[in-house]
């Protein structure tokens, strides 16, 4: 098990690490306001999405700009903070302690007292029981899929339940927005109103919205945030127009903080200035070659696993990540962090590049090679497409590596496909594609891989959403089923062994390596960031845990 079924209480103080300011750096470079009890330098967040034209506060909302910006996760707070790399463990948040029943089904929380909401309003537990009840009601639409079934209230405790497991989605649950009753009883439609009516964006989170435009968005220190004094005076989101001014605006400081894959990091970033930092977050998910299961090439296991003996995953890494990622050798698919959940009858039985070995299994599956061309047993050439949208310069770049990794070995021609998005996201949907590169669902837990990879719930309508290649046992959708919905550690094992045997044997997808999180941020004027030593939280700014890592921000000296 990786998420924790039980938490205990912990005093705000040491579970955030709050910095008390005691003579900070200089005043703001912007000249902002400072509500912090100190002056310092307000920070400057920026993505490389474009300008976002349409003002919505909305953080329940796909497309507001709080969430397209970020901003939402500093204004409205979870319940806890589910870190999705390090010890993926659950830091209680505006619950003093959360625990979970045997199966799942019950979260039962004891609400932080002390919280008030930023327009002075006290935080109770009638705040969370209304959040949720918003689902049940139908008032808000349930599209994190919690079914959520209401919630029971014991003293100073609160349980809320739900419809089946949620030992797969435990994130989805404690990081869901809690809102403020006494402002979201008087809003006509949840699901669309945009939250810019006076007084509407209201929160307990350690920042308050200060000024909206299409250009940026500023947000100031809440004066009476429950973690305590807040070393940072205001927040800047910003967003440009692709990578390659976001690397300027880093570069040049104009920007202090970010998440984007940036080529040649090193040069182009780290070695601008010796404050300048980048963190790779390693996450149980993973950059995933899928291959649909359902055509040649891919509808021969063999295959499959010879291509599984050739793909450098090393390479990968190295050249495709530029080192922002750790490759996946496993036969199960498991990468390092979730290592301790691999069977042992795969502990060490790990993928390598061995072509002999790769062509021994094509060879006794009827393969042959003519002018160093593989020949399947049908007497065609093999040869296939693998498809990425272009302009996704990693994965772009594996895609020529796997191109010439299998031609080189194997004699097998691989065309390199870069569709748009809208042509590439159509064919992994409808399965006209033969070979993509995609992300896998992260549960924080083997189940995420396997899920993604074999479990036919995906495919709706003909449409998949995962599971592209479009992988049907019966016995493995017995087993993720049995996993999701187990009452016991033992139960789960159990599920876990029969996943990772069909992963093992059947292999319906390759992943290549962690799909981490990433952040560029700088220590000129402020320290206390995660780190490769301890990391608390990602330093994707755009993450849950951003609130963690500004009550834990204190000034440079």
């Amino acid at each position: 098990m990786k998420l924790s079924r039980s938490v205990l209480a912990i005093s705000a103080i040491a579970a955030l690490g709050v910095g008390v300011l005691a003579g900070c750096a200089p005043s703001s470079a912007d000249g902002g306001d400072d509500k912090s009890g100190g002056s310092g330098a307000a920070l400057t967040i920026a993505k490389p999405d474009g300008a976002i034209t349409t003002e919505s506060h909305n953080p329940y909302l796909g497309d507001s700009s709080a969430s397209k910006y970020g901003y939402a996760k500093v204004i409205f707070e979870p319940l806890a903070l589910v870190n999705p790399t390090g010890d993926l463990g659950t830091t209680p948040w505006l619950a003093e302690s959360v625990e979970w029943n045997d199966d799942y089904t019950e979260l039962t929380v004891v609400p932080r007292t002390g919280v008030k909401w930023s327009d002075g309003t006290d935080f109770t537990g009638e705040d969370i029981v209304f959040t949720f009840d918003m689902f049940l009601s139908g008032k808000l639409s349930d599209t994190s899929g919690l079914k959520y079934e209401g919630a029971t209230v014991d003293g100073d405790r609160i349980t809320l339940k739900f419809a089946d497991s949620k030992y797969t989605a435990q994130s989805r649950v404690l990081h869901t927005p809690i809102v403020p009753k006494h402002i979201w009883e008087g809003i006509a439609d949840p699901n669309t109103d945009p939250l810019t009516g006076e007084g509407l964006a209201v929160g307990t989170g350690p920042y308050v919205l200060d000024n909206w435009s299409t250009e940026s968005v500023t947000l100031t220190a809440n004066e009476d945030y429950w973690g305590g004094e807040l070393a940072v005076p205001a927040l800047h989101y910003v967003s440009y127009g692709d990578n390659a001014a976001l690397t300027t605006a880093l570069v040049s400081g104009e920007a202090d903080w970010a998440q984007a894959f940036i080529p040649q990091i090193e040069d182009s970033f780290l070695a601008a200035d010796e404050a300048n930092r980048f963190l790779v977050s390693p996450t149980a998910g993973a950059g995933t070659l899928f291959m649909n299961l359902q055509t040649k090439p891919f509808n021969d296991v063999a295959l499959r696993e010879a291509l599984a003996w050739t793909i450098d995953r090393q390479a990968y890494v190295d050249i495709a990540r530029e080192g922002a990622s750790e490759p996946v050798w496993n036969v199960t698919g498991l990468g390092e962090l979730l290592s301790d959940e691999i069977v042992p009858e795969y502990k060490d039985q790990n993928y390598s590049v061995d072509i002999d070995k790769a062509k021994q299994i094509l060879t006794e599956a009827g393969y042959t090679w003519k002018s160093e061309k593989l020949i399947d047993p049908d007497g065609e050439a093999v040869s296939f497409s693998i498809s990425v949208p272009a302009g996704w310069s990693d994965w772009n770049t594996e895609q020529a590596l796997i191109a010439e990794e299998l031609d080189a070995a194997l004699g097998i021609e691989v065309k390199v496909d870069q569709p748009d998005w809208g042509g590439w996201d159509a064919a992994r949907q409808e399965g006209t594609f033969q070979a993509i590169i995609h992300w896998l669902e992260d549960t924080g837990n083997q189940y995420g891989l396997y899920t993604s990879t074999m479990d036919p719930k995906w495919i709706v309508d003909d449409k998949a959403q995962y599971n592209f290649g479009r992988f049907d046992d019966p016995a493995v959708t017995e087993a993720l089923n049995g996993y999701a919905n187990a009452s016991s550690d033992d139960d789960r094992e159990a599920a876990g062994a029969v996943m990772q045997k069909a992963f093992a044997e059947e292999v319906p997808a390759i992943p290549l390596g962690a799909h981490p999180l990433l952040g560029e941020f700088n220590v000129r004027n402020y320290v206390g960031w995660p780190s490769e030593d301890d990391q608390y939280a990602s330093a994707d700014p755009t993450q849950p845990g951003i609130v963690q890592i500004l009550t834990k921000l204190t000034p440079a000296e």
